[in-house]
Parts: C-alpha cells; structure tokens; sequence
C-alpha cells in the first residue's frame, strides 16, 4: 500500500491553525462542475488573496495529461505560458476571520485510494473538525425556480435537509464521493451539497447555484462569506436566459413543463393529498429540442450576435 506522503507534502509550521480544529472544504474541477457551479465558487472564494498553499499534491501521480492536455501558448516562435494543474490545498479565512482550508484543482483521473488517503492525512495533520464538498449536476428543472440540492454524509447527524427524493439510485462514482466514504471508514466526519443545474445550461457559468452552495455550506460550517457579487452575477445570467428563451417557442415550452413539475412536485411535498403530476403538454422532438439547445446555447456564448 503507497503511503500518504508519496502523494502529498504537508507544510511543517502553520501557527495560524494552532489549537484550532478547522473546516476543509473541497471543489475539485471535472465531472461534479455543471454550470461551473464549484469552480465559480472557488474564484469567489480565493478573490485577490488566494491563501497560502499549506499542502500540495504530486499532480503528476493524479493526472492524466493527454485527456485533459494544460494550455500553453505559441508566441510568434517559441512556446510559453504553461498553465500546469494544481491540486492544492489552502489556508483561508471568512469574512468574520475564522481560519478553514480549501481544497480545490482538478479532479484525480487515477490513484483514487492514493488521494483519499493522501487527504485523510491532511485531516489529521490539521485535525480537521469537518470535510465538505461541494459539486453540481444538470437536472431537469428550470431556471425560473430557486436552485435546489442534494445533501449527503457518512454521518446522518450531519445532514441539514431532506432531499427531493427517496430510495437509491446508482450513479457514477467520483474521487469526491469516494473521499467521503473513506473518511468515514476512519472516523472523520465528512458531508456535502450537490446542486442541480438546469440542463439546458449546465455548459455555461450558472452563479446562483455557487451562492446556493456556499450559503448551505455555512449553515452546516459558520462560515460566513459575503454572496451577493454572486448573486448579482446570477442575476445578470437569468436575464441573458430570459431573452433568448424569448425567441425560442421550443425551448420556452420545455421550460413551461419543467415548471410544472417542478411545482406539483413542491406542492405533495407541503401537501400529502395534493396531485403529484403536472398538467400534461406535448412537447417538442428530441431531434427538435436539440437543435433548438444548441441555438440557444450559441446565443448565450455570443450575446452580440445579429441571429
């Protein structure tokens, strides 16, 4: 079995979280980051002080570079500007001056046990009171409601809400979910919030689902952090939205359905005998829907365009 050290260097002295038990948070990019949500909340999170870096991990052991190639750039004649990945961990305070470590860089494409053991050492090191994560999905719900999560555990004390469903469902694993499972195993507390994207825009930055993020985070943490450029920033994308919906009767009628079940859900939710399913509409083709998407879409990334 590798050891720990193999894939991470932990610094020595860091006197800021003597006698402090801390929260590490965690977004990894990749596969949990529709809308961007967790890479968007980690930009707000580093701002202009991005923290110093108190533990790194050996990317090369975790990165696969041919699927995932870092940018450089062609100058003319000679190459420069390597943008190398960094999967780092780093010591930051909120806005009331509480030290937490933030965890953020791409997700491991290999050496999964490696990292989550390489992370739990970190934990210890630091002796870590709580691990979050945070990630995002595309779902089928729409814009036009408040953004929703799915929260999870290893712990069900740490669960803070319901979720909008019961029973299983397997899913694809990932280096986040199984980090949670194997803190678990060793006895730290781990937990999370996954927020669901509208799938219509799950490529794009979808900022009210990061202030979602956050905000659940502090409720579970005490963390507090200053939202609103957040919030205005999802203001800003709900309005590019409404305008090209505006133009597209297919995709306003998606929307319209989403909606309606988004509510019918919500009202057997608060109401036992209310009607669990929305009114029945006919919707557009899956051939039509996506050629309507992919002009929608178009539209957003070029807002100035004439068509």
């Amino acid at each position: 079995m590798s050891t720990p050290a193999r894939f991470v260097h932990v610094v020595d002295d860091v006197p800021e979280l003597d006698g402090q038990s801390p929260v590490l948070l965690h977004a990894l990019e990749g596969f949990l980051d529709a809308g961007h949500a967790g890479a968007l909340a980690v930009t707000h999170l580093l701002g202009d002080d991005p923290g110093r870096v108190v533990a790194s991990f050996e990317v090369d052991e975790f990165f696969d570079y041919r699927a995932r190639r870092p940018p450089l750039t062609f100058a003319e004649d000679h190459y420069e500007g390597y943008e190398a990945p960094r999967l780092v961990v780093r010591l930051q305070e909120d806005a009331a001056g509480t030290p937490y470590l933030l965890l953020h860089g791409p997700e491991p494409d290999t050496h999964w046990e490696a990292f989550s053991r390489a992370v739990a050492s970190v934990v210890e090191r630091f002796s870590v009171r709580l691990v979050v994560g945070i990630g995002s999905v595309p779902m089928a719900v729409p814009h036009t409601r408040p953004v929703t999560l799915t929260n999870h555990a290893n712990n069900r004390e740490l669960l803070v809400q319901s979720n909008p469903w019961g029973g299983e469902i397997r899913v694809p694993s990932s280096a986040q979910s199984l980090l949670e499972i194997r803190l678990g195993e060793a006895g730290h507390d781990a937990c999370g919030f996954v927020a669901h994207i509208p799938h219509y825009v799950a490529q794009l930055d979808y900022p009210h689902a990061s202030a979602a993020l956050l905000e659940s985070v502090g409720g579970v943490t005490d963390l507090v952090w200053d939202l609103e450029p957040l919030r205005v920033a999802g203001e800003k994308r709900l309005g590019e939205i409404v305008q090209q919906i505006e133009d597209s009767t297919e995709v306003l009628e998606v929307v319209t359905g989403l909606e309606q079940q988004y509510d019918a859900y919500h009202r057997a939710a608060a109401d036992p005998g209310a009607n669990l399913l929305a009114e029945s509409r006919d919707l557009p083709s899956g051939e039509e829907l996506g050629a309507e998407f992919e002009r929608f879409l178009a539209g957003l990334d070029n807002p100035d365009r004439e068509d």
